[in-house]
């Protein structure tokens, strides 16, 4: 059966809620869109997200800035590291990750991935004792996450703190815990295609109060820390007020305003994201060529991108499938292209880091499909979606 082109677009959101409007706007009228501009007992939009979200989270404390980037450069600078300590992440993942680890002045240690794309629990012991690292900045790349008890018993054992890249995987949990709040840090994402959308942003929640007070005069808090909504008690700052520089990274009022109504209405997001996903994975389980990642039992998901691999295909054959979906509507990414293209990028382009051996996670990776599924497609939509990937996977693939 040919299925008709697909004509939704897979780089369109959902409108801002009402709300979030509302807000923006008061805010704009206000003219106050500095965090720190704030009238006589005002809060400020930027405290009280940190507030609601932390609440949320279930962190005692967070921190509102620019970008999950710099909330990650953040994160590592309040940690300890520091120029020239190797701090592993997985091999897989996308490029502001190790980006921040070499803007710290740190040296990047890649860890190889397994087949379902979570991080290699015996490569990361190995390379953890080889290199001498004692920090994890652990990426839960698309949405995968790993058996968290057995990763933090892994980084125990080594000596690792873990530091949580959520880009993707906000709202997720393995075993009931929300994906965050495992290690001494998180780091979470407001980007458009995120799960949250402020066009750009990011929140860093930990429970560790000396941790955030660093990280809070990182972000450029001045002397203003007393201003913010989820943080620790004026004692911690004692230190980290002096010692800390100011690398103004911190939001505004503007986007904190756009995102207090998103975070009210994210569980229901979730849902429709995994409703979304499902729909798309039966008709991708329906081949006999297309292979799913294996979801285990402990993992919540949330379903706002789709992955998927095609074993035993050439590079060639991998680009005509591209080619293929898009000439049907559908906008596949493929990882195992050999240079860069819009958001995807794999290890052999960072070419600031050290070149590394990594055969496993480069087998995975030249047979790795992705593509997200934005809210403004119905589950129709991706029954359709997925039928066609399916189709054009045996015209091209057979």
């Amino acid at each position: 059966m040919s299925y008709p082109r697909f004509q939704g677009s897979f780089t369109q959101q959902e409108p801002i809620p009402e709300a979030a409007i509302v807000a923006a706007l008061a805010v704009l009228r206000s003219g106050r869109l500095h965090r720190y501009n704030l009238a006589a007992g005002e809060a400020g939009e930027v405290a009280l997200l940190e507030r609601d979200y932390a609440a949320w989270q279930g962190s005692r404390y967070c921190l509102a800035v620019t970008s999950a980037g710099q909330a990650i450069q953040i994160a590592l600078r309040a940690a300890g590291v520091g120029p020239g300590d190797a701090v592993l992440t997985n091999g897989f993942t996308l490029a502001p990750v190790p980006g921040a680890i070499h803007a710290v002045g740190a040296r990047p240690v890649l860890v190889e991935i397994d087949e379902n794309l979570r991080i290699d629990m015996a490569d990361l012991a190995a390379k953890a004792a080889a290199s001498g690292a004692k920090t994890l900045l652990l990426s839960h790349m698309r949405g995968h996450l790993c058996d968290m008890g057995r990763l933090m018993a892994v980084a125990s054992d080594a000596g690792l703190q873990v530091i949580e890249d959520c880009a993707h995987t906000m709202g997720a949990r393995w075993n009931g815990t929300r994906s965050g709040n495992f290690g001494v840090a998180a780091c979470f994402s407001t980007q458009t295609y995120k799960h949250l959308n402020s066009g750009e942003g990011g929140l860093l929640t930990s429970d560790d109060g000396d941790l955030i007070a660093r990280a809070t005069i990182l972000s450029g808090s001045y002397m203003f820390y007393d201003r913010h909504g989820a943080g620790p008690a004026a004692a911690a700052y004692g230190r980290a007020r002096h010692e800390m520089p100011n690398t103004s990274a911190r939001m505004d009022n503007l986007r904190a305003a756009v995102l207090r109504p998103q975070l009210a209405i994210i569980e229901s997001r979730i849902q429709a994201w995994n409703g979304r996903h499902d729909a798309v994975a039966r008709e991708l389980a329906a081949s006999g060529r297309i292979v799913l990642p294996e979801r285990p039992r402990g993992e919540e998901m949330v379903g706002s991108s789709i992955q998927f691999r095609l074993p035993g295909l050439d590079g060639q054959v991998c680009k005509d499938l591209v080619a293929a979906a898009a000439a049907r509507g559908v906008e596949l990414k493929w990882f195992g292209a050999p240079e860069p293209h819009g958001f995807s990028s794999s290890h052999r382009s960072w070419r600031y880091v050290p070149s590394q051996d990594l055969p496993a996670t480069d087998a995975v990776l030249a047979q790795l499909f992705d593509m997200r599924l934005p809210l403004t497609f119905s589950t129709d939509d991706c029954t359709r979606i997925g039928a066609i990937i399916r189709d054009v996977a045996q015209q091209v693939a057979p």
